[in-house]
């Protein structure tokens, strides 16, 4: 939205001729997830549970990495279900760290989800052999009721179909034919350093990476005239700074000849 000024919301927007639009919102994407979640559960416990399954899903909002999950679900999704429908998918990703993270949130999110699968099936063992014994005291066969055998089946296939989605999109992100990163960088040292880092990474991920686009190099045919037009946008972008940001103190560093390193 910011770059191509129309609002752009989560829903695709036709922003020109074979150009459509969509800004995932990461706040969005974790609340539309939980509420999923919410409403899984809810199928799969007693109602009098309904309030304490609400109030955990509350606080896991706020727990350390669920935004991030919750935008790589929505990543995964569009790679794996939109891809067809277009000829090309772009995502312009966050900065460099934070993509990074979301690649490594697929091992994460899979290991996790292998160890719900495991605890399960062991739950299901276990509620078998209390059934056999009368665990249940009151009602012996509750745990074997077909409703038991149907939470368990939801559960798992809730869990599996989550485990797909994750496998599917690594295997498209690492598909030469079909992906890769296009990595962006100012010809200046910080950037060049971020970039070094993140090739190692991407490599170690097995990511194809086809290319560098370097950004704001100065035209071999820059004169006076061409510097004097650039500084008089400048202006203009630096009176908009004043205005949105005057609230704030504001420090102003020029353009120096070389890079600044050391002290």
């Amino acid at each position: 939205g910011d770059l191509f000024d129309p609002p752009v919301g989560s829903r695709e927007r036709k922003l020109a001729d074979n150009l459509h639009g969509l800004e995932i919102d990461p706040e969005a994407a974790a609340d539309d997830y939980l509420d999923g979640v919410k409403r899984n559960l809810r199928g799969l416990v007693r109602p009098a549970l309904y309030e304490a399954v609400d109030r955990q899903m509350d606080q896991a909002r706020l727990a350390p990495g669920a935004m991030e999950a919750a935008l790589l679900e929505r990543v995964a999704a569009l790679m794996v279900e939109d891809t067809d429908r277009y000829d090309q998918v772009i995502f312009d990703t966050a900065p460099t760290g934070h993509t990074l993270r979301l690649l490594e949130l697929p091992e994460v999110m899979s290991a996790w989800t292998e160890g719900m699968l495991g605890h399960q099936q062991q739950a299901q063992h276990l509620g078998g052999l209390l059934a056999r014994l009368g665990g249940r005291g009151d009602d012996p066969s509750s745990m074997d009721s077909p409703r038991h055998d149907d939470q368990g089946g939801r559960i798992r296939e809730i869990l599996l179909a989550r485990r797909r989605l994750f496998y599917q999109a690594r295997l498209r992100l690492q598909d030469v034919t079909h992906t890769a990163f296009v990595l962006v960088l100012t010809p200046e040292r910080l950037p060049i350093l971020e970039s070094a880092k993140a090739l190692k990474i991407l490599a170690r991920f097995r990511v194809p990476v086809a290319a560098l686009v370097v950004n704001r190099v100065l035209p071999a045919e820059a004169d006076g005239a061409f510097l004097a037009e650039r500084r008089e946008q400048e202006a203009s972008r630096l009176a908009e700074i004043d205005r949105r940001f005057g609230h704030l103190d504001r420090w102003r560093l020029p353009l120096l000849a070389r890079d600044i390193q050391g002290l």
